[in-house]
């Protein structure tokens, strides 16, 4: 598909809306473009809000993907503070929360996912917060200004402990409170799992797992502490909750448009409508490499996305499907992370966790499905070739450090 004329409008101006617009107009894609976003600022970068953000390492201009003056310059219709109601798919148009219906002759949504919710009692008082937007964290950053405050955190994910971690920074006190037997439990190994607990234990954070919540304590209509399933009460100024996140899929599914578990897209992006894409957080989409469908919430896969619907509008040949990657900055730790470990049958530790400076490799068959590298730059980009070639690897050459990674992906 290409068509100099086509009018594209984009729900969402997150990083992933954000990013079709950007690989359009590079792309070479010359038609009227309108970008419609909830919030009041342009598609900003949403890593750094649990990191640099509430250390004050970063500022708003800092975050934004790109200036003001770049959706000027570009004729991109900016509509911020605005939210999609409803989509009209046989008349193709979008009906706003203020003004005139939008016509599209391509509809892109990129409409993200948000934080799920605890409905407990006590959800509501004040100084009990999520982590999403720039608004969020602008929140618990002022929540943790000061002498003498606690922040409890509710879920012990990779955001749970990026806040606990910059908490620790701020001087502030952090419990983390997981419901799982240890953190990161959804979402990385046993020995990795280990490896953060014992590193953040060491920087003074205090876990509580196999621990249920009922609910949270207040005062004078604020927080003051996180009531446990077992009756004891974690007393804090702020408590943080992060318990993963929920598609907003609501108005794809009003029109219609298949959805489970996110908006279901093909290789191309495209939805069940020929004339609707997705990106981002948002879709169910497929992986190649692991010949299955998946939601991923990472910059990475919404970057992707974004290019190939940009090539798809430009009449660009498809990129090559990417191996999904992920990364995480705790104290002085990188975690970077890249393919998914489906089916893996062997774990392979490279190098000394004690040492801050290991590998983790997933392997099926003797294959690389996944790699987990934390303060190990050689071993994630050679784990990335690995996963994407699917050569089987020599385990015996994985362990031995003095065998260079270069060699052993060779």
């Amino acid at each position: 598909m290409s068509d100099p004329t086509a009018r594209v409008v984009i729900i969402g101006a997150g990083h992933a809306g954000g990013s079709v617009v950007a690989y359009l107009r590079q792309y070479g894609f010359a038609g009227p473009i309108t970008l419609i976003g909830e919030e009041p600022l342009a598609p900003y970068q949403r890593p750094p809000l649990s990191k640099a953000w509430l250390k004050g390492e970063a500022d708003a201009e800092s975050l934004m993907l790109k200036p003001l003056s770049f959706y000027v310059e570009n004729q991109v219709d900016l509509r911020l503070g605005v939210h999609a109601v409803a989509i009209d798919r046989a008349a193709k148009t979008v009906a706003l929360s203020e003004g005139a219906p939008l016509a599209y002759d391509v509809l892109v949504l990129a409409t993200g996912a948000r934080a799920r919710r605890l409905t407990l009692p006590g959800s509501d008082l004040k100084g009990v917060l999520e982590l999403r937007t720039a608004a969020d964290a602008e929140k618990l950053k002022s929540a943790l200004e000061g002498q003498g405050k606690t922040l409890a955190v509710v879920g012990g994910g990779y955001v749970g402990l990026e806040a606990a971690a910059s908490a620790r920074a701020l001087g502030a006190q952090a419990v983390v409170i997981e419901r799982e037997s240890r953190v990161l439990a959804r979402v990385a190994c046993e020995p990795l799992s280990n490896f953060f607990q014992t590193y953040h234990t060491a920087k003074g954070v205090v876990f509580e797992v196999n621990a249920g919540v009922e609910g949270f304590e207040g005062k004078d209509g604020a927080v003051t502490g996180v009531r446990l399933a077992d009756g004891r009460t974690i007393a804090c100024t702020a408590a943080l909750v992060g318990v993963g996140a929920i598609p907003n899929d609501e108005i794809a599914k009003a029109a219609g448009l298949d959805c489970n578990n996110g908006v279901v897209v093909d290789a191309s992006a495209r939805t069940s409508d020929a004339a609707i894409f997705a990106v981002g957080d948002l879709t169910q989409r497929p992986l190649p490499l692991y010949e299955r469908s998946v939601r991923l919430e990472s910059v990475p896969n919404a970057l992707e996305q974004a290019k190939i619907v940009a090539s798809v509008l430009t009449g660009r040949p498809l990129p090559a499907p990417e191996v999904p990657w992920f990364w995480s900055d705790q104290y002085d730790l990188k975690l970077q992370i890249a393919g998914m470990p489906f089916d893996a049958d062997q774990i392979i530790i490279r190098g000394d966790p004690a040492n801050a400076r290991f590998a983790i490799f997933h392997l099926k068959q003797g294959c690389v499905q996944a790699v987990e590298a934390v303060n190990s730059a050689p071993e994630f980009m050679a784990g990335k070739q690995l996963v994407a070639s699917r050569k089987p690897v020599a385990t015996a050459k994985l362990v031995d450090m003095s065998i260079s990674m270069k060699d052993v992906a060779a």
